[in-house]
């Protein structure tokens, strides 16, 4: 069976129903829904990245959001938070996390129309790297680096950042640092980072 989601207009006023499929063939505003998953440690804040699977149709091998899908036609925004237990194994209640809003973002190549209404939480996690419980099917790894080296990253002030977790090798767990820069975060337009940090910055 076929993803059923809501397309919109550009004002988010729900125009239907498509196919996931179509909606990115054809470049229908839909809803998303993106948990960044921060922790603070002494004085400084962490952000955590998920490592995309290989094997994943669109952006394999990218470093992206901590925990991010699409809102099926019969879901409300609420209903998103099941994306942290599916893909990264956190037991979160919908109160629990901080909301940033909705990000009106456009990826639009020969790969790819995706128009996308982001609703972006944030979750501060209380533990560790080794609380995640990661779904094999999507994600190869969990990483985090420290938010003021991302945020000058997305600013274009520097190259790359360091971040450190873990890749995962038949199921075991790689521990490695690795520097990355915005190429390994395709599936992140500047045009929505931009957004996202400057309501994350106002947050904290």
């Amino acid at each position: 069976m076929p993803e059923i989601l809501k397309i919109f207009d550009e004002n988010y006023k729900q125009i239907g129903t498509k196919s996931r499929d179509e909606v990115h063939k054809q470049g229908y505003w839909h809803e998303v829904f993106h948990c960044w998953v921060l922790q603070k440690k002494e004085d400084e804040w962490l952000i955590y990245f998920q490592l995309r699977s290989k094997n994943k149709k669109d952006y394999p091998n990218q470093f992206d959001i901590t925990a991010a899908g699409h809102l099926l036609a019969t879901e409300s925004v609420e209903d998103g938070v099941r994306e942290l237990q599916e893909e990264i194994g956190l037991t979160v209640a919908f109160n629990d996390l901080t909301s940033l809003g909705v990000i009106q973002y456009v990826i639009d190549n020969k790969y790819i129309k995706d128009y996308e209404f982001a609703n972006v939480f944030i979750y501060e996690l209380q533990g560790s790297i080794e609380d995640f419980q990661l779904q094999i099917e999507e994600l190869d790894g969990m990483f985090y680096g420290k938010l003021a080296d991302f945020m000058e990253l997305a600013k274009g002030l520097r190259e790359n950042i360091q971040i450190t977790g873990y890749q995962l090798d038949n199921n075991k767990k790689r521990y490695i640092n690795k520097h990355v820069a915005l190429t390994d975060m395709a599936a992140l337009p500047q045009q929505y980072l931009h957004s996202f940090l400057s309501k994350l910055e106002n947050k904290l």
